[in-house]
């Protein structure tokens, strides 16, 4: 069975995978510019109406202003705002109607590659984290260049970079990027010259200086590619083809850079961080242990079987005690005994009786050691067989043998089933641990 949220959360997931990057036409009504900086419209066409939403980092690369009445195209995410379960556009990007002769042409080859599944996610390959070997495709004289080396060297001076030089603007520039990634493809089994992440970038233009990378071609050349492939041509605000199907798609040139590579003060202060947040989780744990132990040990059950053991353990004691008096008392008998034929033997003459005193007296002594230890072994037994019926009453060792205490939900022992009712919640201590239920279904024993 569903909650509204977690219905309204399945949906959103469903609908944001396969409307993960849409275009809308339509026209601008109800628009509000918060000082939040975040700008809100509904888009009407006809007797339908969806609302869009753009978020200030996005808001901020507008070219122009929007306003009610104007005819748009909204490109974003769909998504559903879960508050109000309403469906809502969430966009990155919006431009006027009639952008011209490019942009139509853009949004066809953009609708055809992205049927294919050019641009699906699925298909986007890793970056790896600490590449050591990077290609470059782009104008040997573009500052673009630059700025991508200065910061390769400043961030891993280990890295190595292989630049394949290429046009990166008119007639020819599409055929030579799409040159380049297809020769750093032709090379991965030589390992001095292989790289293992390729950049595709220029500086920033107009619509008319970018369009060779809204090239079909070279739009196939770096979906195919087996290396993954980060694209970095123009500003932020740009967009081309080989944006969206690149694996990854960096704002500028120097962006790129970074994207490709993290700096090695980065991965130290990274590892340095997990391990803290470790140390952290490690700490937390043990004393969530230690609570949860001690609430353990403080349950009434617990309090109960360590009285009834500590009363158990005293009989013990008393028991113990009550032999080791009997067996003096028994000796202190037989020295005044002793004592008492002693001094009676001193009224006779010594050496007419004393061979048969001696004898009685080794006699009795025998017949004495032998009645003491016949007594201290049945104490042993006795005290050994009280020791394992106390073992065996022990809660411990019931709970060893597969029983279980059972207590409802206010923490007493539950000996009969009309204690409980259905519904209610009860916890059961076992030898090791203790797991919660709910009563499903009782049956009470009629008293016999």
């Amino acid at each position: 069975m569903w909650t509204v949220r977690g219905l309204v959360a399945a949906v959103r997931a469903l609908v944001e995978r396969d409307y993960s990057d849409a275009w809308v036409e339509g026209e601008i009504s109800n628009f509000r510019a918060p000082d939040s900086g975040h700008l809100y419209f509904t888009l009407k066409d006809g007797n339908a109406q969806i609302r869009v939403v753009m978020f200030r980092s996005a808001a901020r690369r507008l070219r122009f202003r929007p306003a009610d009445g104007m005819q748009v195209v909204v490109r974003g995410r769909v998504t559903i705002y879960e508050d109000r379960g309403e469906l809502q556009i969430a966009a990155e990007y919006i431009e006027p109607k009639g952008a011209g002769g490019l942009q139509v042409a853009f949004e066809q080859l953009k609708a055809k590659l992205e049927a294919e599944g050019l641009f699906a996610a699925e298909r986007k390959k890793a970056i790896p984290a600490l590449p050591a070997r990077i290609g470059i495709v782009t104008s040997p004289q573009a500052a673009a260049l630059r700025d991508i080396l200065n910061i390769l060297q400043r961030r891993h001076h280990s890295a190595s970079a292989l630049i394949y030089p290429a046009q990166v603007q008119g007639d020819a520039a599409a055929a030579e990027v799409a040159s380049g990634v297809r020769y750093f493809n032709e090379i991965r089994s030589d390992e001095t010259r292989s790289v293992e992440v390729i950049i595709v970038g220029r500086g920033g233009g107009s619509a008319e200086d970018l369009a060779a990378f809204n090239d079909e071609g070279l739009a196939r050349a770096v979906a195919a590619s087996e290396i993954p492939v980060i694209s970095a041509v123009g500003h932020e605000t740009d967009f081309t083809i080989v944006d969206f199907v690149a694996d990854l798609r960096a704002p500028t040139p120097s962006a790129a850079a970074e994207l490709v590579i993290r700096s090695r003060q980065g991965v130290e202060n990274q590892a340095e961080a997990v391990e803290e947040r470790l140390v952290r989780a490690m700490e937390r744990l043990l004393l969530e242990a230690r609570h949860t132990l001690t609430q353990r040990a403080q349950h009434g059950a617990f309090a109960r079987m360590v009285d009834v053991i500590r009363q158990r353990q005293q009989k013990l004691d008393d028991l113990t005690y009550r032999l080791e008096r009997s067996e003096r008392q028994a000796l202190e008998q037989m020295r005044r005994k002793w004592e008492t034929v002693a001094a009676a033997v001193r009224h006779y003459d010594l050496r007419r009786v004393l061979a048969g005193i001696r004898a009685g007296l080794e006699a009795g002594t025998a017949a004495l050691a032998a009645a003491m230890r016949n007594q201290l072994l049945q104490n042993k037994v006795r005290v050994e067989r009280m020791g394992r019926a106390l073992e065996t009453l022990s809660p411990l060792a019931i709970l060893e043998r597969g029983y279980a205490l059972v207590f409802n939900s206010s923490g007493n022992l539950i000996k009969d089933a009309g204690q409980v009712m259905v519904g209610e919640e009860i916890s059961a201590r076992l030898a090791r641990g203790e797991i919660r239920a709910t009563v499903k279904k009782k049956r009470e024993d009629k008293p016999i």
